[in-house]
């Protein structure tokens, strides 16, 4: 019985009927809305497994959250000259009526008072993205086998959750862990230099351009990236052939390349503005945000970036390759019905031709 649960849970029940030809979709937003709807339950399955992966650097990115509103909420809070209630009301929410006093002295509270808060943030900041390190590095092999699954469903083809995943894991995971640990270090490379150099532009104005660019680095990477995991278990390339055309599509596509990328901001944005503007607690939003992901989350945005790398892969890719299926999942055009029609008619006359 549990065996059978389980069969039914990860591979999905037989007997259901595919698409009749008439009723395929024609475009890529209807095959995108019916893929989703087909297979929406087996997607929150599919995230559950991935979201595993996620979790430390869930984790890591909550504790740095939460530091860095309390330590900036705290040195607030004593450049006002209210500290020693701020420490009455947390000591008594912690340990009642009956908790013993803490004295908050006034050399304490001046000390506090005169943090500097921006080398507070910097700080946070920067210790959150070395500790997010090996958190993302280690996801990359994890995202090459559900980037295999999710390409598939999104054309509208079968895939296994567990062996398919697991098949496309062991066949990727050298190449999608380079491309994960470059992934993982960019950010923070990114952050100290854009300091070093905002910094170094105060005394020599000539330092913004290093600045720039390495601005723009993170930026073309955080692009390209979007398309390296389909590409690597879409096709047969050496790493370096990922890496110069999935940095080719992300510039050429530049505006869509943006856009789905701000496509996955969007829970995130969402929270945001319930924090910023309607009063949600950020810890209360920020668990709203974490089971939304360990739900769907992390699978939604994999199938979303499918969907579009399967149409750009046909568009610039797959059309230029003799005898590479593209459109898959569509309907097919009158015209090309009409070419196939024809092409079947002159193979039936050609043994007639034959025999006369």
């Amino acid at each position: 019985m549990f065996g059978r649960f389980m069969n039914n849970y990860y591979y999905g029940k037989s007997g259901k009927g595919d698409f009749r030809k008439e009723d395929m979709p024609e475009t890529r937003m209807q095959l995108f809305w019916d893929t989703l709807r087909t297979r929406l339950s087996a997607l929150c399955r599919l995230n559950l497994m991935y979201a595993l992966v996620f979790l430390p650097a869930m984790v890591v990115l909550m504790i740095g959250t939460y530091n860095l509103m309390t330590q900036v909420n705290v040195i607030y809070i004593a450049q006002q000259g209210n500290l020693q209630e701020y420490v009455d009301t947390i000591n008594e929410q912690q340990n009642g009526e009956n908790a013993e006093k803490v004295t908050v002295s006034d050399e304490v509270q001046a000390e506090i008072a005169s943090t500097d808060v921006v080398q507070v943030v910097n700080s946070l900041i920067l210790r959150t993205l070395l500790w997010l390190i090996p958190c993302i590095a280690i996801t990359g092999p994890f995202t090459a086998g559900v980037s295999y699954v999710t390409r598939n469903w999104a054309r509208d083809e079968h895939a296994f959750i567990w062996s398919d995943f697991k098949d496309a894991l062991k066949a990727n995971w050298k190449q999608s862990l380079v491309i994960s640990a470059i992934t993982s270090i960019l950010p923070a490379a990114a952050y100290v230099g854009c300091r070093y150099y905002g910094q170094a532009a105060a005394s020599s104005v000539i330092m913004i351009v290093p600045q720039v660019l390495v601005v723009l680095v993170g930026i073309i990477w955080a692009l390209s990236v979007t398309y390296m995991h389909p590409m690597i278990v879409t096709y047969e390339l050496k790493l370096g052939n990922v890496l110069r055309n999935s940095l080719l599509l992300g510039v050429a596509r530049l505006p869509f390349s943006i856009g789905i990328r701000l496509l996955h901001c969007v829970p995130t944005g969402i929270l945001f503005v319930a924090v910023w503007f309607f009063g949600l607690d950020p810890m209360i939003g920020m668990l709203i945000l974490g089971g939304y992901y360990i739900l769907i989350g992390f699978g939604l945005s994999r199938f979303i970036t499918a969907s579009y790398t399967n149409a750009v892969f046909d568009r610039f890719i797959n059309s230029r390759i003799e005898g590479a299926k593209v459109n898959q999942g569509l309907r097919e055009s009158d015209e090309d019905e009409d070419d196939e029609d024809e092409e079947e008619e002159e193979k039936e006359k050609e043994p007639a031709a034959a025999e006369t």
